[in-house]
């Protein structure tokens, strides 16, 4: 075991993954500290969706480690370390309830509870309604889930994963179902939340460099379950390591204020 920094947020190494023949995860080594934000990009079946059930405890290596804070899996109480990470996916979001209000989906997740019955506490309430200053959806606080926005629900679950204070928030392809508009809104959202001093670290999986705003600060490539590039963004983001990355010829650009555009080269 390599020593650790004492600003290591998250320290990968040897992670592997087998599922019958298959290899799903080869030989990961990554190291996320503190004031570094992530964005994990690769194509379908690169192995993004196991990394992270990985990070969260919902999979189990069949080598390797994964530390949180310097606390490993399989060394510690999940269920606490769980409570360390921040999660925003698709499949939290089919689960709540319509009436639920965005006051409550945050409130419960200090709890980590999806659907609470019951009143809120006041102390639960005045952190659920400072969170969800903090993401820009006071205004959100009564309204029930069914007639939320695709964005606005986003940010209700960035709400609900921070509350607990996690030094470590993974959003899952958060972007997926906005229109070009609202992910444009949302991407600069992100850019100003990873800004804010004392935030956690921030690690963005998606499939489009559109969505890398510009506070992301180093990047991961998967291919074939493999780590095939990581580091500063600037280095990684390239097109020639994009287009191995994705199987194909791509062309990737970068304008003046750091964002990203890929297309393919005969286009």
């Amino acid at each position: 075991m390599k020593s650790r920094k004492p600003g290591t947020v998250l320290c990968v190494e040897g992670l592997r993954v087998v599922r019958g023949r298959a290899v799903i995860l080869d030989g990961i080594d990554w190291r996320v500290e503190r004031g570094q934000h992530w964005v994990i990009l690769g194509a379908n079946g690169s192995g993004k969706t196991s990394l992270l059930s990985a990070l969260t405890a919902y999979l189990t290596p069949s080598a390797g480690t994964v530390e949180l804070l310097g606390a490993a899996y399989g060394r510690a109480d999940w269920r606490e370390l769980r409570r360390r990470v921040g999660l925003v996916s698709s499949s939290i979001r089919q689960m709540i309830g319509d009436d639920a209000t965005a006051l409550e989906i945050v409130a419960g997740g200090r709890d980590a509870v999806l659907n609470p019955t019951g009143r809120v506490k006041p102390a639960a309430r005045r952190a659920a309604l400072a969170t969800l200053r903090r993401v820009e959806a006071a205004v959100l606080a009564d309204r029930p889930w069914g007639v939320l926005s695709q964005g606005e629900r986003q940010r209700v679950l960035i709400g609900r994963a921070l509350v607990a204070a996690p030094p470590l928030l993974i959003l899952d392809e958060p972007c997926a179902g906005l229109d070009p508009v609202a992910r444009e809104r949302f991407v600069r959202f992100l850019d100003r939340l990873g800004r804010r001093r004392g935030g956690p670290a921030l690690v963005l999986v998606t499939h489009h460099v559109e969505e890398i705003a510009p506070v992301f600060t180093h990047a991961l490539l998967l291919r074939a379950g493999k780590a095939f590039a990581a580091g500063e963004k600037a280095r990684v983001l390239t097109t020639a390591r994009l287009s191995e990355t994705f199987g194909a010829s791509l062309r990737l650009r970068r304008d003046r204020r750091d964002d990203y555009t890929l297309r393919l080269a005969q286009e």
